[in-house]
């Protein structure tokens, strides 16, 4: 049996999914539904479900970075879009990070049919050829390490957001938690998703995001070393001064000298 989960803020509309459509017929099986997006992610890791019926306008999530997510760390679920958001770019988009069919509500029960039936076949034909069958109840870091092999659409729209965010939050006490909380993936793959997209780590990629924006700052004669140190986000002087010069190669003071007398 192939595990479905459904996901929508409309009780009426998952009610309606689970019991109107015959899914032993497919094979299938509904284990878990849920009523919204971050109750929807922590479904999806528990059950791991082969297919998926989501809605993606559910506040506060975005519901391509949680479509993103999922596709990112389960690359052979099938999914489909069931929404009333009529935007083609916006299903574009879903279709290019994977998504298999984008649905709108109401949608009929042929179209819901034949979705299963597409999204069925495709499951079948995945664990014949791969002989993975057994190991579709779990995902482990070594298959995790395979998937970051592939330039995957739904990676490198992980690593935008990722990366949006840190640019926009470089000021605060910023960790690599905060970053992979807000793209709804572990720490531990989304710091091996920016090293193998940036070729740095996250206190790298951080720490050049606020050195970037102190050199800016450093043009300002006004403005006093420490001030520009903690308007970055560092917690103190010294370890600015120590990650400045790591980066620029000379000294904050030695920059600003040389920048000022420029102009």
């Amino acid at each position: 049996m192939y595990k479905v989960v459904i996901i929508d803020d409309e009780p009426i509309i998952v009610e309606g999914l689970k019991r109107s459509i015959n899914w032993s017929k497919w094979g299938c099986k509904v284990v878990e539904t849920a009523g919204s997006g971050r109750e929807g992610i922590e479904v999806i890791q528990r059950e791991k479900p082969d297919i998926l019926f989501s809605d993606i306008c559910m506040a506060p999530i975005d519901g391509l970075t949680m479509i993103a997510s999922i596709i990112a760390q389960f690359p052979n679920m099938e999914i489909a879009i069931l929404t009333g958001y009529r935007n083609f770019d916006y299903a574009q988009q879903a279709i290019e990070l994977g998504v298999r069919r984008y649905l709108l509500k109401p949608s009929k029960m042929e179209e819901m049919e034949e979705t299963i039936g597409l999204m069925v076949s495709n499951l079948d034909s995945y664990y014949k050829s791969k002989k993975v069958r057994e190991e579709k109840e779990t995902i482990t870091k070594e298959s995790q390490e395979e998937i970051l092999q592939d330039d995957h659409s739904a990676n490198s729209f992980i690593v935008k957001n990722a990366l949006e965010y840190i640019q926009g939050n470089y000021m605060s006490k910023l960790k690599l938690s905060d970053v992979a909380n807000k793209v709804y993936i572990s720490q531990w793959y989304l710091s091996k998703l920016l090293n193998k997209h940036t070729g740095q780590n996250f206190s790298e990629i951080l720490n050049h995001v606020r050195i970037k924006e102190a050199k800016k700052l450093l043009e300002n004669p006004e403005l006093r070393i420490g001030d520009i140190a903690d308007e970055v986000g560092f917690l103190d002087v010294a370890h600015f001064s120590r990650v400045f010069k790591k980066v620029e190669g000379i000294s904050a003071n030695q920059y600003r000298n040389t920048v000022l007398g420029r102009n």
